[in-house]
């Protein structure tokens, strides 16, 4: 017997199952992902019509997928149909136009450009406070709506030097072409985009409506440069400007920045509400999270030098990405022959690491489905398998706007524990949405009271 023929074959539910498996994926991916990993194992084959799905996870499994081998994955199933929606931006391109897009974003993330920002984040920070203290003792407010026209709002100043309140239409129009996305990831594009769906008619608007944002950013840029042009809308319109074709010019403007925008600001939007969520959930976080703030930041604006001594406000985010990671699957497709833990994996497989669950791995969390900030203690992380941990995901596609996310979300929260405490509504079901991102489905109303 030769050693290919030796290697077990992928563990995981029986063909029979395959409608049923397919119905539950459509309702709640998140529980499938969960009980399959618990029933099987690290490594599980999900059929799913024409379709299977090698699921794995474990630590060693990430690693290899998403940095010792990453050179034979691509993006995979969900995303490569994405991009119908979201065209060639980072998010869905590959190869050398992938590299090209990297070469020119990468700089505006540079360490010292971020930290330039902390003013303007801060400033975004203080007005959403005040926002919110309008509410105080009165009608629920949508957090998740408030986090996402701020995150937003702060992408705008801090990656395009542009004021995106303007266009009061762009939030909604972020908002259709997630739904989309998902919808083709979700349908594997089966569905042409001609078909008269009210979910696609919605799309087909949106995307003449970015497209029409991007134009006219564009256009003032090129207008208007800035002084040092280090910003990402700068640097776009430097990279394309000697494309011949301006209706090719302008779709690249528009599938880099709408991916840029949508996956910058909904991440850490869906951090921040989820960080709410559970801090309304556990007081006592909530009080050591307050104290922290009341003592490094005392009633001044928060400085980036402030983001070292916000230590337990670090170490609570860093647990409800955890918990909730914005990025919670990370599919690829093997170019070549490979193998996994000990299975064979053919060229062209799909195959998932899912965040989700692998950071609530029991052979690596202590109580996985407990909120326990402490557990990013120095001293308790030590010993722990770096992979074990990835929700900006790994390797050389690793986010690169991680720094600005974290410095976005500590800032924010930091500000917002220091002068108000926020409440999920009594009887209100707070349930993840797997979309894009991870973010609380249908909203996430809350009360508001001031402290002080």
């Amino acid at each position: 017997m030769t050693a290919t023929a030796a290697r077990p074959a992928l563990p995981g539910p029986p063909r029979r199952a395959t409608l049923s498996l397919l119905a539950r994926m459509a309702q709640d991916r998140l529980s499938v992902m969960t009980s399959v990993a618990r029933q099987y194992g690290d490594a599980v084959r999900l059929r799913l019509g024409p379709k299977s799905l090698h699921f794995f996870n474990h630590p060693d499994h990430a690693k290899h997928v998403l940095a010792d081998n990453a050179a034979n994955y691509v993006k995979g199933i969900g995303l490569a149909h994405a991009r119908r929606a979201l065209g060639d931006g980072l998010l869905t391109s590959e190869g050398e136009l992938w590299k090209a897009q990297r070469k020119t974003i990468q700089p505006v993330f540079k360490a010292k450009r971020v930290a330039g920002k902390t003013e303007v984040i801060a400033q975004e920070a203080a007005g959403l406070v005040a926002r919110l203290r309008r509410h105080a003792g009165g009608q629920p407010v949508d957090i998740r709506d408030e986090m996402t026209g701020m995150t937003l709002g702060i992408l705008g100043r801090t990656l395009l030097e542009a004021d995106l309140s303007a266009f009061e239409s762009i939030g909604e129009s972020f908002e259709a072409v997630q739904d989309q996305a998902m919808f083709e990831m979700m349908s594997l594009s089966a569905v042409p985009t001609w078909v008269p769906l009210p979910k696609q008619r919605r799309f087909r608007r949106a995307r003449a409506d970015l497209e029409s944002i991007v134009t006219r950013l564009a256009d003032e840029r090129a207008a208007h440069p800035t002084a040092d042009g280090d910003d990402i809308l700068s640097r776009l319109v430097d990279a394309t400007q000697q494309e011949p074709d301006e209706g090719a010019r302008r779709r690249r403007m528009r599938d880099e920045l709408v991916t840029l925008l949508l996956a910058g600001h909904d991440t850490t939007a869906s951090t921040l509400s989820w960080t709410f969520y559970l801090l309304d959930r556990h007081p006592q976080v909530w009080e050591r999270l307050h104290a922290e703030a009341v003592e490094v930041l005392g009633d001044r604006m928060p400085t980036y030098e402030d983001l070292h001594r916000l230590k337990y406000t670090s170490m609570v985010l860093q647990e409800v990405m955890r918990l909730y990671p914005a990025v919670w699957l990370l599919p690829r497709k093997a170019r070549g022959d490979d193998e996994i833990g000990g299975y064979r994996v053919a060229a062209g497989a799909d195959v998932v690491i899912c965040p989700y669950t692998l950071h609530r791995h029991p052979a690596f969390w202590e109580a996985p489905e407990r909120f326990d900030p402490d557990r990013f203690e120095q001293s308790r992380a030590a010993g722990r398998p770096r992979y074990a941990y990835i929700p900006f995901g790994a390797g050389p596609r690793v986010c690169v706007g991680s720094s600005l996310g974290l410095l976005e979300a500590t800032i924010v929260t930091a500000c917002v524990v220091r002068e108000l405490r926020l409440a999920t509504v009594p009887g209100y079901d707070v349930k993840a949405e797997p979309m894009l991102t991870l973010r609380v489905r249908g909203g996430l109303p809350m009360t508001v009271r001031a402290i002080g």
